[in-house]
């Protein structure tokens, strides 16, 4: 099911009360699956995501890493903090959450939701001197030198780089491919790594070169 399908599903609607407070949009934010087991330095792996949808009852969020049904989730976005549940149902790219909360923090999110909502368009623009995007479909493709091809969230993307999470940790300076453009590893993230391109891309056919490439 795609994720436009899975937010015009009624089996996603059903939950909301009419009163409840929802916002659709997309908004970066990062997650943990502290259920999962540690990574080599014993720390739980955070993930970028992207949300897509929340209420005071459910988000439901993209990231590199599905989580399984049952599965208990961390997430933080800037917008509304904390929050904290578990999966009910997968989708291709990302899953649905339970929120776990009490009344008197549902009440607390509910306002977030509704100021978003309203401030949503005044965004301060973005003045680097690359401008960065948000990739309409974040799935990927992590090509390494050796052939091994590694699932991957684009955080973002500019004509110079990207921002990348995975269920994997480079070093400085390895070479990769992101879908059809090569780079390098020039920063850790907490989220994940950052990219360098070899060569500045058009900034018109950046969607189409991070894509993952055709088998």
């Amino acid at each position: 099911m795609s994720l436009t399908a899975a937010f015009d599903d009624e089996s996603l609607r059903a939950p909301f009360a009419i009163e409840d407070v929802r916002f659709i949009g997309a908004l970066a934010g990062r997650y943990a699956l502290p259920d999962r087991r540690r990574t080599p330095d014993d720390k739980i792996p955070v993930y970028a995501c992207r949300l897509c949808s929340i209420s005071t009852r459910m988000l439901v969020t993209v990231g590199p890493v599905v989580g399984k049904e049952g599965e208990t989730v961390s997430a933080h976005f800037n917008e509304f903090g904390i929050l904290r549940g578990r999966i009910t149902r997968r989708l291709a790219s990302g899953f649905v959450t339970n929120l776990d909360l009490g009344d008197s923090e549902r009440e607390k999110l509910g306002a977030k939701i509704d100021w978003h909502k309203k401030h949503v368009h005044a965004q301060v623009p973005d003045k680097r001197e690359h401008r960065r995007i948000l990739p309409r479909d974040p799935r990927s493709l992590i090509v390494l030198a050796d052939g091994r091809k590694v699932p991957c969230f684009i955080i973002d993307v500019s004509r110079s780089g990207a921002a990348v999470s995975a269920h994997f940790w480079p070093e400085l300076g390895m070479p990769m491919a992101l879908g059809r453009v090569v780079g390098r590893v020039v920063r850790h993230l907490e989220v994940g790594f950052a990219l360098q391109f070899i060569q500045p891309q058009e900034f018109e056919d950046l969607e189409y070169l991070v894509k993952p490439p055709a088998e």
